[in-house]
């Protein structure tokens, strides 16, 4: 096979259409599994016995379940229920669901490395719980753990291919299409690696930019 140019131009306008619609799915999935990771992390140090352990369970259950069988149920299984969703936020709901039990571990990390000094001085100085966990505990914990929550960031992006499953017409499903239309894959599926290479290279140089700007030692 010999790489055809004249055809690689052809497709990039498809294959850039394909890659907004990854960097989206990963984009929305991420806000998703940063902020319900945080929910996951604070219901984990609840009083109530029952609702810790019922959060751990249910977190341990997602995290330990691959993400093609999670896509499928809530594509495929929850419309039996009643609840459809379209192939996109079903695929950018699993995606922020299943990568949040990974970043709500990564917030009991940094939260369990705030100094107990920093609880005891706020006991003493009888600040309302409130004040306690977004005044001094969550601003520290939160900036230890940038690096790790971008390096999932990456890890989401790598893995949104999988939202094929479920008909997304996300980069390397556009890139199939494209050769199951032409019987030519050698340039679309060589750009999909390429496409998937720069993305995550600027996202690692941008994650090693805030690490150095807002993590502390």
């Amino acid at each position: 096979m010999e790489w055809d140019w004249h055809y690689t131009g052809d497709i990039i306008p498809d294959l850039l259409r394909g890659l907004r619609y990854t960097v989206v799915a990963t984009l929305l999935g991420y806000v998703i599994a940063v902020l319900l990771g945080l929910v996951w992390t604070l219901l984990r140090r609840t009083p109530n016995v029952l609702v810790r352990q019922a959060v751990r369970w249910v977190t341990e259950f997602i995290r330990c379940t691959p993400l093609i069988p999670q896509l499928f149920f809530v594509y495929y299984v929850m419309p039996v229920w009643g609840v459809t969703l379209s192939s996109l936020t079903a695929g950018v709901i699993t995606l922020g669901v299943h990568y949040s039990t990974y970043t709500a571990e990564v917030y009991r990390a940094g939260i369990s490395d705030v100094p107990r000094g920093q609880w005891e001085a706020a006991t003493a100085l009888n600040l309302p719980r409130s004040r306690v966990w977004l005044d001094v505990v969550l601003p520290q914990a939160v900036r230890k753990v940038i690096p790790t929550l971008g390096n999932y960031l990456i890890a989401m992006f790598k893995d949104s291919p999988l939202l094929l499953a479920i008909g997304v017409t996300e980069l390397l499903s556009t890139a199939q299409s494209i050769g199951s239309r032409t019987f030519e894959y050698l340039e679309p599926m060589t750009m999909v690696g390429v496409l998937f290479i720069v993305v995550s290279v600027i996202s690692s140089i941008l994650v090693r930019r805030l690490e150095r700007r807002y993590a502390t030692n």
